[in-house]
């Protein structure tokens, strides 16, 4: 459902934003985009929603250039961009005069749930009932594909929990793909199952989470057993954390051998992400977040 090749968006003659990523999102996937401050995922986000175009490559939704699928997208950036002057009820109403399938019912019955009033402005509302108002849109226009740059990030833990509840909804009923960007790592992974980890304006980590997770370990061992090479027995070393006496070390596995001298932990979604962006030159999955 969404598919880039080759993506590239440059600013100016020289700086970035991205480059050289490429990667394949099924329909009906809950894919978590993360990564540093300033690794990408916004410039991301904006080229699959089509508001800007790519210097290099191309970005697809469905096969169709993100530019010209809008129709098919629904995006919310992190300013949650919204008319303040008019009312809830008539910002649902331009959701109804501007996208054709808009459930308009449904988006008044959600932000009543919420307890959001819908005879008041914009204005007037907190930072976290905006953020409500921007999301209830987003998913009241019933896109193929639903793009969300840090959407938690005014939510008090309550509406964290709610919101990923209804994102998981959502797919369910309606078979979407969301992409939503966030540094809420353990809340990510109880409802996504892909990944897209960014480091510099690259695409490091592609895969599924389940994949990713069961695929590396944690060795903790004397500091003599890990020599500072690139692998230890077998196994691809992500990043390396030692002291006089010990080292710890996040490993990509390959097989079940390991020196005695370690201790083997099994590791979590936030342990894997950490370990690369200890390390922006480890090599990771590429490819489908399946």
């Amino acid at each position: 459902m969404l598919d880039a090749i080759g993506l590239g968006k440059r600013y100016g003659r020289r700086r970035w934003g991205l480059r050289d990523c490429s990667f394949t999102v099924p329909a009906g996937r809950v894919a978590a985009l993360v990564g540093a401050n300033g690794a990408g995922k916004t410039t991301l986000l904006r080229l699959a929603a089509g508001l800007v175009r790519p210097t290099e490559g191309e970005i697809r939704v469905g096969g169709v250039p993100a530019a010209r699928a809008v129709s098919r997208v629904a995006y919310v950036g992190q300013a949650k961009p919204l008319y303040s002057g008019l009312t809830v009820a008539e910002t649902v109403r331009f959701g109804v005069a501007t996208n054709p399938a808009f459930d308009a019912a449904g988006t008044s019955a959600r932000l009543r749930a919420l307890g959001i009033p819908l005879d008041v402005r914009v204005s007037r509302l907190s930072g976290g009932q905006r953020t409500q108002v921007a999301l209830a849109l987003a998913l009241g226009k019933r896109a193929d594909v639903v793009l969300l740059d840090e959407p938690m990030a005014d939510l008090d833990p309550l509406a964290r929990v709610a919101l990923l509840g209804e994102l998981m909804a959502t797919v369910e009923e309606r078979g979407c793909t969301v992409l939503v960007s966030s540094h809420a790592l353990t809340e990510l992974s109880d409802v996504c199952d892909s990944l897209l980890l960014m480091n510099d304006g690259a695409l490091q980590v592609v895969g599924a989470i389940d994949d990713l997770v069961t695929g590396h370990r944690v060795l903790v061992g004397p500091a003599e057993a890990y020599s500072g090479s690139a692998r230890v027995g077998a196994h691809a070393v992500v990043s390396a954390q030692t002291t006089l006496r010990q080292a710890t070390v996040l490993v990509r596995v390959r097989g079940t051998a390991f020196d005695p001298r370690w201790a083997v932990h099994e590791v979590s979604l936030t342990d894997v992400v950490l370990g690369y962006l200890r390390n922006p030159v480890a090599a990771g999955v590429a490819g489908v977040a399946a």
